[in-house]
């Protein structure tokens, strides 16, 4: 009777690891689908991909703009703020080219070199972009990543997904892949392992 039970709460622990490593398995295949259709096609997409330095020529604040500067934006997303525009002098090929944040700042507005985020007092906007700018004049030379291609002329400050980003985007579900696999693995010795017990 003992052993009965014994074999019964062996199987149901059994099934509930196994429930576990198949859980765990099916959600790292879809953190893996979701990191391929979010974040990949942003990797992929951006030609900033080599980094050189850039040299401060001017940095300069223009009249005020619009953000977003694309057609259909909602009205609650558009509010004015000073244009920033940072040239520089690019070292790789001596070229005085504009500095964009990053490669989203072009997509919004390629006017400005640093779009602010949305804040209900402008006072602390316009502060926010002159504390940049001061910056910029002030630490002069500073990393920067080019279109090696040619295809932009203009440089970036920062890559949004960077290989080291998208090497950890894809750490945690690679781990949760293995875990599952590996508790999987160890479900199934086990009943090989009781299996055998039980033929001997």
């Amino acid at each position: 009777m003992l052993g009965k039970k014994l074999v019964t709460a062996q199987k149901r622990g059994e099934t509930r690891a196994l429930c576990l490593g198949l859980g765990m398995v099916t959600c790292s295949m879809m953190m893996y689908f979701f990191i391929g259709i979010t974040v990949v096609p942003f990797y992929t997409k951006s030609v900033w991909t080599t980094e050189t330095v850039c040299k401060v020529l001017k940095a300069s604040i223009r009249d005020k703009v619009l953000c977003p500067n694309s057609e259909g934006s909602e009205d609650e997303d558009i509010f004015p703020y000073p244009c920033l525009q940072v040239w520089v002098n690019l070292t790789a090929s001596g070229q005085e080219v504009m500095l964009y944040q990053t490669e989203d700042t072009l997509d919004r507005n390629p006017k400005c070199s640093y779009v602010p985020v949305k804040l209900e007092n402008s006072k602390e906007v316009k502060a926010q972009i002159e504390t940049i700018a001061s910056n910029f004049r002030k630490y002069q030379t500073f990393p920067c990543y080019y279109d090696p291609g040619g295809t932009q002329t203009n440089v970036i400050l920062s890559r949004l997904y960077p290989p080291k980003g998208l090497l950890f985007a894809f750490l945690w579900p690679t781990l949760m892949f293995t875990g599952g696999c590996l508790i999987i693995v160890l479900v199934k010795i086990s009943q090989y392992v009781s299996v055998l017990s039980a033929w001997q």
